[in-house]
């Protein structure tokens, strides 16, 4: 399963004629395109339940809609002007998400959690405090590292609540978002190969999804939470 060029060119394209007028007369085009990404998308999750567990149930269902919603935005552009898509994991149990986003020159994939709800960021944070010699650890692990980088994730300006600014572990307590990010070059996106490095990429995230699943279904001594 392959994304096809015109898939990344119809983008293009609609990124120099971006209203309503074009978009009409290139519908066919659009639909063709979003079939692939469909494709693609359907496909991922066959690939992705071989070794997690995803609620998501199509690839269709789990696609953001290319129509963008202008009502707040300064740039009353209509479409956006690339293609993603997000895959929920499944049960309570098992915590963060997938995300996707075919777009020229700005491809890549997100894993982790994009935005925790106050109490599980009470957790998390807690658990940093408690353990970021272990979140060290695990962010510092060849794979993560040669793989993502540094985790990601929209970050406070300054201290949260509760916790001082020259704790070791500021750089952690500080982020609203846990991301791990992979970029891909356009030839990284239209090569035959780019589904199965999305599934490795996903597949080296579960350590750290998993540990943060853990932190935020038990307690300090290890009993599961009533979710």
């Amino acid at each position: 399963m392959t994304i096809n060029k015109d898939s990344l060119d119809f983008l293009a394209a609609l990124g120099q004629n971006n209203n309503r007028d074009w978009f009409n007369i290139n519908k066919e085009r659009y639909q063709a395109a979003h079939q692939n990404i469909v494709d693609f998308a359907d496909t991922l999750i066959v690939e992705m339940n071989r070794h997690d567990r995803i609620e998501t149930s199509s690839g269709r269902r789990s696609l953001f809609r290319i129509y963008k919603d202008v009502r707040f935005s300064k740039e009353k552009i209509p479409y956006n002007l690339h293609w993603s898509g997000s895959l929920k994991r499944a049960t309570k149990k098992l915590r963060g998400g997938y995300y996707f986003r075919i777009e020229p020159g700005n491809s890549r994939i997100v894993g982790g959690f994009f935005g925790p709800n106050p109490d599980d960021m009470a957790r998390i944070r807690q658990d940093i405090d408690s353990n970021y010699e272990a979140w060290n650890r695990l962010l510092s692990e060849p794979e993560i590292v040669r793989t993502f980088g540094k985790l990601a994730g929209e970050q406070l300006a300054t201290s949260p609540r509760g916790y001082d600014k020259y704790h070791p572990a500021i750089h952690l307590l500080r982020h609203k978002q846990f991301l791990l990010r992979r970029h891909f070059t356009d030839e990284e996106v239209l090569n035959q190969d780019f589904l199965k490095n999305v599934v490795i990429c996903f597949q080296s995230m579960r350590p750290f999804l998993d540990y943060m699943s853990e932190v935020l279904t038990t307690d300090a001594n290890g009993e599961e939470l009533v979710i």
